[in-house]
């Protein structure tokens, strides 16, 4: 990991520096905030609103997928225990309190392309909004200096690899 850390510090150090103007810090922190699950919990209802009672089922499936996506995630950085780029690079400011001490992987970007990819199967008209808003997320990661481009993809990676697999079950 020191490696990864060291090529993408000069990186993470450049696109840091957006969250130093208030007004992308501001943006930024307000989609992450909305990435913890505010948002995802919001779509459930959308589908549900949408859909109506039949749409239960692929609800509780988003729910669980996203269950066993925690589970995998905190698993993972409490194993690889890579320190967030704030804590490595002087000069990386931290500009929101993360959820917890490790970076690898992105947890926020996990969720965000998995229930991107589930909506776009489940809930297309949901979906123009969950995937654009996924970038966003995957975005704000590095640019609140809370995580490595590296995290942000393997994140997605998962992500997108549990709603394959939650997808084909149902």
């Amino acid at each position: 990991m020191s490696y990864l850390n060291d090529v993408e510090g000069n990186f993470c150090l450049r696109v840091n520096q957006l969250s130093r103007n208030s007004s992308v810090r501001s943006f930024f922190t307000v989609v992450s905030k909305l990435g913890d699950g505010g948002i995802w919990v919001m779509m459930g209802l959308a589908m549900l609103w949408i859909q109506g009672p039949s749409a239960l089922p692929a609800v509780l499936q988003m729910a669980l997928t996203a269950g066993v996506g925690v589970l995998l995630y905190k698993l993972l950085k409490n194993r690889l225990v890579r320190e967030r780029p704030y804590m490595n690079h002087f000069g990386i400011q931290c500009a929101t309190a993360p959820l917890d001490r490790y970076s690898f992987p992105s947890g926020h970007t996990l969720h965000a392309s998995s229930f991107s990819a589930m909506l776009l199967v489940l809930e297309p008209a949901l979906a123009v909004i969950a995937i654009p808003f996924a970038i966003l997320v995957a975005a704000s990661r590095v640019i609140l200096g809370l995580h490595y481009p590296s995290d942000v993809i393997v994140g997605a990676a998962i992500g997108l690899s549990l709603a394959g697999v939650s997808l084909s079950l149902m």
